[in-house]
């Protein structure tokens, strides 16, 4: 999800704030030539085509961006002290990411979404008060590996892709669907068995919840998992079967990642989801909607990552 929140998060408030040196460029093109002399018109610039790492639908990401994606992820690496080694694979991810953005502004724009310039100026302007100076959205400029090209062009694409986001997140329903159920964590199956049979013959589910789950999250509050949705839990195979149970039944040991888990569901019903579990549904339809994008998209990797 590290495109996603960087999307939603304050990454677009920086590119933003060093575009507005576009203004003050295109301002010094425009002076007069030095006593009067009629200034000659300048050369007919030879398009050369740009090295590329990744062909998506058709569109190539630059080297150039690639690569100064890549410089940014390791210089915040490095401030947080974290070892480049330890991040096996971290450039296949870099690359992925920037995948994922193209994937979202392509989508943006199949519905129609462009990027007004008038409201990229707008902004600019405020975000370069803020900053005090040209010199300092230079200098920002040169220390994050940006070009003013590449600074335009990576902060449309963003634009484009936040717009995306945003538009799948407001479609998840604010209701849905949920269960009030509660687990006790066992080590073993035979363990959750034989408690399992316990909880039938009457044994009380919080009293042996707070005396042998292995959940200390939960133990204290009899196992209780509160209400949530389907797609809310780390442990989908907890989620699964409390959906498939009706109100009071305790279903059949079930195995997770955790261990084993004795399930009990308490009342099923449609109501307003918690802020948590709406931003959890959110980003759930994001990355399904990506999954669902890279599947039907034409994807060529032309580096090894």
């Amino acid at each position: 999800m590290g495109i996603i929140r960087a999307v939603m998060a304050g990454h677009r408030h920086s590119l933003l704030a060093c575009l507005a040196c576009t203004v003050w460029l295109a301002g010094c093109s425009a002076l007069p030539a030095p006593n009067g002399a009629t200034p000659s018109p300048p050369p007919t610039p030879t398009a050369t085509p740009q090295p590329i790492v990744a062909l998506v639908n058709g569109e190539g990401i630059l080297q150039a961006d690639y690569e100064a994606e890549l410089a940014r992820f390791e210089a915040a690496q490095a401030a947080l002290g974290i070892d480049l080694a330890t991040l096996e694979g971290y450039q296949g991810r870099v690359l992925q990411a920037l995948i994922e953005r193209r994937l979202l502004a392509q989508g943006a724009a199949a519905e129609g979404v462009s990027v007004r310039e008038e409201a990229v100026l707008a902004e600019t302007q405020n975000l370069a008060l803020d900053l005090g100076s040209t010199d300092a959205l230079e200098g920002w400029m040169a220390e994050n590996n940006y070009t003013l090209e590449s600074l335009i062009r990576g902060l449309r694409e963003e634009m484009l892709a936040a717009e995306m986001v945003a538009r799948l997140a407001e479609a998840v329903p604010a209701d849905a669907e949920q269960v009030h159920a509660r687990h006790i964590l066992m080590p073993s199956r035979e363990e959750a068995e034989v408690l399992r049979d316990e909880v039938l013959v009457g044994g009380d589910f919080a009293e042996l919840a707070e005396a042998f789950s292995l959940d200390l999250s939960t133990r204290p509050a009899g196992g209780d998992l509160g209400w949530f949705p389907q797609g809310y839990l780390t442990t989908p195979e907890v989620e699964q079967m409390a959906f498939s149970l009706e109100p009071g039944e305790i279903g059949e040991v079930v195995e997770s990642r955790l261990g084993f888990h004795i399930v009990q569901t308490i009342e099923r019903e449609v109501r307003p989801l918690l802020p948590d579990a709406l931003e959890r549904l959110q980003e759930g339809a994001v990355e399904s909607w990506l999954a669902e994008r890279r599947q039907a998209s034409v994807i060529e990797i032309l580096i090894a990552s």
